[in-house]
Parts: C-alpha cells; structure tokens; sequence
C-alpha cells in the first residue's frame, strides 16, 4: 500500500497518483476486447448526453485541435460507432452523431468501467463511495476550468 505522511499531515496526492494508475490499468484492460480509448468513451459520452454536434463543436467540448479530432472522428466512424453527415445549412460543416453501434458500446463500456471500479473500491461502503465521489467532485469543480473534456465526464452511479 503507498501511504506518505508529512509532518503537517498525510499527503493525498501520492494516494491519488496511485489509486489513479492502478485504477487506469485496470480500466484500459476492461476496455481492451472492443480497443476503446478513453477518449473515444469521452467522445461517445459527449454525443449520448447531448446528441448531434459539429466536428468543431465536438473539438471544443474536448478541448482538443480539430485535426486530433478528425482522427479521432475517423476512428469511431471506420468502426460504426458514429456517423458523419454534411450539415443542410451549412456544406462546410460535418454533423457528428452516436450511431447504434457507438450507443452499444458505450452502455457496454460503462458495465465495464462499473466493475472496475466496484473491484478498486471494494473496501468503501456505498455511503462512503458517494462520500469520496462528492469530495473529489468538489475538487474538480474548482481546479478544472469549464469546457474541460475531463469536467463533462458524466457522474457515475456506484
């Protein structure tokens, strides 16, 4: 177990830092049979909750460079996960949308993720889990600046 102690008192960083490779490793290995990244969870998420965006719109929610998100774009649309269509309005603009497929998956990889996390924090009680879920969600609030990918990742029911 990695516990550190200061003489001002205990250290939570190095708990978080370790909690959060362990967590990770554990989390990409669920994901490993359909080869989900976490950004591509992080895209799925962003159109399940709020439906069709833009390409541009869509690299601004993940505050990623829109050539990342071509890439990225085109993983998910190769694999049938979304779909990408030329806007009406405007031809410029692409209109991206969580296909059948991508719904699929990510109702699948959240199933995943659920395990992991029940495995990783097996040793808190429900109330304690909603406990730490609403400190460390407190703590994001303040330090991650809004339009940050990590700040619309959806609250998880344990």
């Amino acid at each position: 177990m990695v516990r550190t102690k200061t003489t001002g008192g205990q250290q939570v960083l190095p708990l978080l830092d370790h909690l959060a490779r362990v967590g990770r490793r554990a989390a990409d290995n669920s994901m490993a049979p359909d080869g989900l990244r976490p950004r591509h969870l992080v895209a799925l998420n962003l159109l399940n909750e709020n439906g069709p965006a833009s390409q541009q719109g869509l690299a601004e929610a993940l505050s990623l460079d829109p050539s990342n998100v071509v890439g990225l774009l085109n993983e998910l649309e190769e694999r049938e996960l979304v779909t990408r269509l030329r806007d009406r309005e405007d031809r410029r603009r692409h209109i991206v949308e969580l296909a059948p497929q991508g719904r699929k998956q990510l109702r699948l990889a959240w199933s995943r993720l659920d395990e992991v996390e029940n495995d990783l924090f097996g040793a808190l009680t429900a109330p304690e889990r909603e406990t730490l879920y609403k400190l460390l969600s407190r703590v994001v609030d303040v330090s991650v600046p809004t339009g940050d990918a990590a700040a619309d990742l959806p609250e998880c029911a344990d």
